[in-house]
């Protein structure tokens, strides 16, 4: 089963990104749109794993919640996706969690985390420009963390929480 960790925007976040993707769209952007249902901020991509010691990890390590903010829009080769503001303690819960993993020997993609949600991927190449964007005003406050499944489905990849913590004060 591919697992990866993540946090879940709320309704109003999810729309303000979808409101955004809907403006790419207008200004042009041709690419494979993430369905709003699937948009996240990863925290860690795991793979192919059981998910029930991925739960234990993430049953240990505490998650306060805390406020995501829009900084940007952010193009990288062929994907384009929002920018968020990090908070210090968002870097540090990931650093735990990520530590955590390792110790109990879950495998997962050591990329440097930075944190953004995908909005479009395999965007038009050949498009040199780069469009003027609004940023979604709207903060989200993150409150719990998920255990996401990704299957294939019939247009693209499927993500299905499986689990999750909320946060300690929850």
């Amino acid at each position: 089963m591919r697992l990866f960790i993540a946090i879940l925007p709320d309704e109003t976040m999810r729309q303000s990104l979808a409101d955004l993707q809907q403006a790419m769209k207008e200004k042009g952007i041709r690419g494979r749109y993430t369905d709003p249902f699937n948009l996240h901020v990863t925290l860690a991509f795991i793979g192919d794993y059981q998910p029930e010691p991925v739960m234990d990890v993430l049953a240990e390590i505490p998650f306060e919640a805390m406020e995501l903010v829009p900084e940007g829009i952010l193009r990288f080769r062929d994907l384009y996706a929002c920018e968020l503001r990090e908070p210090p303690e968002l870097s540090a819960y990931v650093r735990r969690l990520r530590h955590a993993l390792a110790e109990q020997g879950i495998p997962f993609d050591r990329k440097a985390f930075r944190p953004h949600i995908t909005l479009v991927r395999r965007a038009d190449a050949k498009r040199q420009e780069y469009p003027l964007l609004d940023i979604p005003a709207t903060v989200m406050k993150a409150e719990r963390v998920s255990l996401m499944r990704s299957q294939p489905g019939r247009n693209g990849m499927v993500y299905t929480e499986i689990g999750a913590v909320p946060d300690g004060n929850g």
